[in-house]
């Protein structure tokens, strides 16, 4: 892997296509041994620095259709917490499960599980009926793997039922300095980004883009009004700019101050702070305090004129049941991950007598992820990286996500010895470089 990684330090594409494939490579993992040596222990006993390892994994052969990438950088999405963390599925039950489908998929049924679903690097080598892509060419990889051998997912791969979530879903992931992708997940790596930045996009872009921009999710309109749940993190901090972006009206909650200002240098005018204001929408785990939703939508109102036409839903269980009162008559509210629990309580009255929608959303097809990806390219939609760790200390960076004491999105270096490099368009990024850095302002390198 040596040669490997000094062509990566080269930054020179080129140089890292010519290198030989290594034998092994440095990754990311979780372990069966830990999830059965971990089955009595609470979740909230588990601790992703104690369960996520690096190590030497041997390095799979791409198939057909299937691409090699020298992994420059990746980032902490929270499915890596769940896998970390073994709940609410452990993931060695989705690998199980796909290598039972072909003697090519048994590849990743393994006894450790490489992390990951985001990525920018280089493609090293490709499989067979690999056409677009070549050695050398600098890429960044959509998280969704579709099977389409049957019908259900030529309209929208996401209906697709062999689809699956590449890192989460299958092994071979981002977390690591290889990494194997099917050719129809890459897409051009954004030229005036670093490395770290550009793999800080994927996921959590491409999830906000379909929830908020797609017709399969609010088709958001000049003008409407948006209520973006943790809008300083990574799909709130990409849906408040796509809001932006698209003439909507963001109205962000955040928990803290420093939050409440990321969100108003992004544009944003419209800020709750719910931990300032005091709101606790739960006695203990089972009863809704309903005057405090009422409480929060009389806030929104006064603070936006109305209520918001589209809610942006991704805490889940705590915040669920509240989104669905506050949405306006007609509204829309989109929801996807579910990150504090999958059991939702909301009146439904609410939801049939004022005629509102529940739309759920799944990350994003390849068309919309591509779409999202361009409007990067473009400068119009800026990543929101706040740090960037080395790959040893990956389990550090993934308890700052399950911690929640993180902004925006964080990196992981792979191949890549430090942070900056990457970048081969220097005047768009001059131009945009205030927007580029504004969540890494003040933080810890």
């Amino acid at each position: 892997m040596t040669h490997v990684r000094d062509a990566a330090a080269s930054d020179d594409p080129q140089a890292i296509a010519a290198c030989e494939v290594p034998a092994g490579y440095r990754a990311a993992v979780v372990l069966a041994a830990d999830h059965q040596a971990l089955a009595g222990t609470p979740v909230e006993g588990r601790d992703p620095r104690k369960t996520v390892h690096v190590q030497e994994v041997p390095t799979p052969e791409p198939e057909h259709g299937e691409v090699l990438i020298a992994t420059m950088a990746s980032s902490i999405n929270y499915n890596t917490v769940w896998s970390a963390l073994f709940e609410p599925v452990p993931t060695f039950r989705f690998l199980r499960t796909l290598g039972r489908t072909s003697p090519e998929a048994a590849r990743h049924d393994q006894p450790y599980h490489v992390l990951g679903s985001d990525l920018s690097g280089v493609v090293l080598r490709t499989g067979p009926g690999v056409r677009e892509w070549k050695p050398g060419d600098e890429v960044v990889a959509h998280c969704l793997q579709p099977d389409l051998q049957t019908p259900g997912g030529h309209d929208d791969t996401l209906l697709d039922p062999g689809q699956r979530v590449w890192g989460y879903e299958t092994n071979f992931g981002g977390l690591a300095e290889l990494s194997l992708v099917k050719a129809n997940q890459l897409m051009p790596k954004p030229a005036h980004l670093t490395w770290e930045e550009a793999a800080s996009l994927g996921v959590a872009l491409s999830t906000a883009y379909r929830q908020l921009v797609s017709h399969h999710g609010a088709a958001m309109k000049q003008g409407e009004r948006v209520l973006v749940w943790g809008a300083a993190g990574g799909v709130g901090a990409y849906a408040t700019q796509l809001a932006l972006n698209g003439g909507a009206i963001p109205i962000c909650v955040v928990s803290s101050p420093a939050k409440a200002e990321l969100c108003r240098r992004m544009g944003a005018e419209l800020v709750i702070d719910r931990a300032a204001e005091g709101f606790s929408f739960w006695e203990g785990r089972d009863r809704p305090r309903l005057s405090e939703w009422s409480r929060f939508r009389g806030a929104v109102r006064s603070l936006a004129g109305d209520d918001p036409d589209i809610v942006i839903e991704h805490p889940g269980r705590d915040t669920f049941g509240v989104s669905v009162m506050i949405a306006a008559r007609g509204g829309k509210v989109v929801t996807c991950a579910s990150t504090t629990g999958y059991q939702h309580t909301y009146d439904n009255r609410h939801l049939w007598m004022r005629v509102k929608r529940i739309i759920g959303s799944h990350m994003a097809n390849y068309r919309e992820a591509w779409a999202a990806n361009e409007l990067v390219a473009r400068g119009s939609i800026h990543p929101v990286l706040s740090r960037a760790y080395p790959l040893d200390a990956v389990g550090d960076a993934t308890h700052a996500v399950a911690d929640n004491s993180h902004h925006g999105k964080v990196g992981v270096l792979c191949l890549a010895d430090r942070p900056g490099l990457g970048v081969r368009d220097p005047g768009l990024r001059a131009r945009k470089l205030d927007s580029i850095n504004l969540f890494r302002k003040g933080q810890p390198e």
